[in-house]
């Protein structure tokens, strides 16, 4: 894993420290492009989180009962199956740019189809699922956008504002849903965010690999000097990405088998399915009861101090990014969440006795679940910094790194399908799993999932911090000549 950056450190000699000698860079104009950009995962969080908002006025207007309110839950996940396959085409058709503003099309229809539903359930799915699309588009554009944009020594902290927006997100739907609005209201102020995104957007630029990838070299100078300052000679910087595209072919399908693409699909699919199946929606699942035990009669305000919780952890991960790295990060994460998931088990285990839907056992052998609320609370809250910490943003980082430039769409587009498969296989099986193996074997299943997913970080994950795409491209394709094995 050390060569990757033994090779960096001697192309960062060769080119970027003359890019750099010409001029300081402004970073200015990147920040407000990957401000502007994430407003898409900001509709995304906003989105996940609307159900816990809105599913109470569903029920109680008697619209939506328990299995279809979590049906409407689970419909994000299959519209974003689609929408990350559609932004993988169109994000190499129409450019990134194109694609982040088209995102907003599927949730600004999305929440009106909710907002007009008068109680049509039917309607009230077709705005879910669409805005599910909405949500798997900008999960892979909008890291993407970002990625090509980014300097090396920014773009951790950078890619990192997408997770930072999406838990933003998370918590802003949970405050408006502290505020009484119904589920109508709370749809039209979803709709806002992406509204404010296509407006915006029109005036940022496309990323300068696109641009440079359709031979259109001024513009891509020209964006360069945008985001990087007037003062700053982008011409190396230009000449870098131009030699790497030069060195690439025409992209078909039979490259799925060459090292340089199957390897990065390998890690990026692998970290999805790691994040997804870590535990993070059973965590969330039993958030209001462990608030509830611990003395929080109010189940909305337990759900604003855990998404509060996130967007700071989560926020100090961005911060620290491109200094930790992202390989230390997941691992140093992994391990916070393979114990809170262990004593998450443990106190299932120890309070299983007291369960009235259990056969009666003496209460002397095990300690009541009154007396074990400290070891639930205090498991709960170090999962969740712990997720915030690594595993909720590094894999969306990871995968806008490491695909080959003629690649990246579709590529991006399967490792996103993976993440949202997922994310509904969990979703829906998590309370089958529970009443199969019980709530401690579930929470010790997903203990082993963390395990594991340490181990893949460790042995397979190579350090990406510092790294231009090209370089990390030239890891996975072998160009480096003092490349150790994968």
């Amino acid at each position: 894993m050390e060569s990757i950056q033994q090779e960096g450190d001697r192309r960062h000699d060769e080119i970027r420290v003359p890019l750099m000698g010409a001029g300081k860079v402004v970073n200015r104009n990147l920040y407000i492009a990957t401000s502007v950009a994430v407003l898409g995962p900001l509709s995304i969080g906003y989105t996940l989180g609307y159900t816990s908002s809105a599913n109470p006025d569903l029920k109680a207007k008697n619209i939506l009962d328990e299995d279809t309110a979590s049906l409407f839950g689970a419909l994000i996940a299959v519209g974003a199956m689609g929408g990350g396959l559609l932004a993988g085409w169109l994000i190499e058709a129409a450019g990134r740019k194109l694609c982040v503003m088209s995102c907003a099309l599927p949730f600004v229809i999305g929440w009106l189809c909710i907002s007009i539903s008068h109680g049509i359930i039917a309607l009230l799915m077709i705005g879910r699922i669409l805005t599910g699309v909405a949500a798997g588009m900008c999960s892979l554009v909008v890291p993407v956008y970002i990625a090509e944009t980014s300097t090396p020594s920014l773009r951790g902290f950078l890619g990192s504002c997408f997770q930072v927006a999406v838990t933003v997100g998370i918590l802003f739907s949970y405050v408006v849903g502290l505020a009484g609005l119904n589920y109508v209201w709370l749809a039209l102020v979803g709709a806002i965010i992406p509204t404010v995104l296509i407006v915006l957007m029109a005036f940022m630029p496309e990323t300068p690999h696109y641009l440079l990838g359709k031979n259109k070299r001024n513009d891509a100078l020209h964006v360069l000097t945008y985001l990087r300052g007037v003062h700053v000679d982008v011409d190396d910087e230009c000449c870098e990405i131009e030699s790497n595209l030069d060195q690439q072919e025409t992209m078909s399908f039979s490259e799925f088998l060459a090292p340089g693409l199957y390897k990065p699909l390998i890690v990026s699919c692998m970290l999805m399915i790691f994040q997804q199946f870590s535990g993070i929606n059973a965590v969330m699942f039993f958030t209001v009861d462990i608030f509830g035990s611990a003395g929080f009669s109010d189940g909305h305000l337990a759900t604003v101090i855990v998404g509060a919780v996130q967007v700071v952890f989560t926020c100090i991960a961005a911060s620290i990014m491109d200094r930790a790295g992202r390989r230390i990060l997941l691992i140093i994460a992994g391990t916070g969440m393979t114990i809170s998931c262990v004593t998450f088990g443990l106190y299932y285990q120890l309070t299983e006795s007291t369960s009235t839907t259990n056969v009666t056992i003496a209460t002397t052998v095990a300690p009541s679940s009154s007396d074990l609320n400290w070891l639930s609370l205090t498991s709960m809250i170090v999962y969740i910094i712990s997720f915030s910490l690594g595993w909720g943003a590094i894999p969306w980082l990871v995968m806008s790194e490491i695909f080959p430039a003629r690649a990246r769409g579709i590529a991006s587009g399967i490792a996103t399908l993976v993440n949202w498969t997922c994310a509904f296989i969990v979703t829906l099986t998590f309370v089958q799993m529970s009443d199969a193996f019980s709530h401690q074997g579930a929470f010790w299943f997903y203990a082993g999932v963390c395990f594991l997913g340490i181990v893949f970080v460790f042995f397979v994950v190579p350090e990406t911090k510092g790294r231009t795409l090209e370089e990390i491209e030239c890891y996975f394709e072998g160009r480096n000549p003092s490349k150790e094995d994968f």
